[in-house]
């Protein structure tokens, strides 16, 4: 299994209901496809830096997981089937971006804040 995360872009007339049970929704799709979840976190509501579909937010989530290779190709179904999500990406990480995101989640600082002069 190898690790993912994946970065959604809703559409922003979604009520908090709706944007917390669309995201169970896709939780719960990984783990009946034998993935695991290992962290996920929404952002809220942003502004976009381009008009997607006439919106100019969107409220953004991120979700990191362990799946089979096979399993992205069903999260493409399923998302492209969803009209609440203007946008996704899903990028493979390798062992440093896992350890990164590690660190990051517990506060450790990674060393990449510019030095104030």
């Amino acid at each position: 299994m190898s690790n993912y995360e994946l970065m959604v872009i809703f559409t922003p007339v979604l009520s908090e209901e709706e944007y917390k049970s669309t995201q169970k929704k896709y939780l719960a799709f990984v783990k009946d496809n034998g993935g695991q979840v290992l962290h996920d976190k929404p952002w809220g509501l942003k502004s976009l830096t381009y008009p997607i579909q006439k919106k100019t937010t969107g409220l953004y989530w991120v979700l990191e997981y362990s799946a089979p290779s096979d399993f992205n190709e069903k999260l493409d179904i399923q998302i492209l089937r969803d009209e609440s999500i203007l946008r996704s990406m899903v990028t493979k990480l390798d062992k440093y971006a896992v350890e990164y995101n590690a660190r990051k989640r517990s506060g450790v600082p990674t060393g990449n804040k510019i030095a104030e002069v």
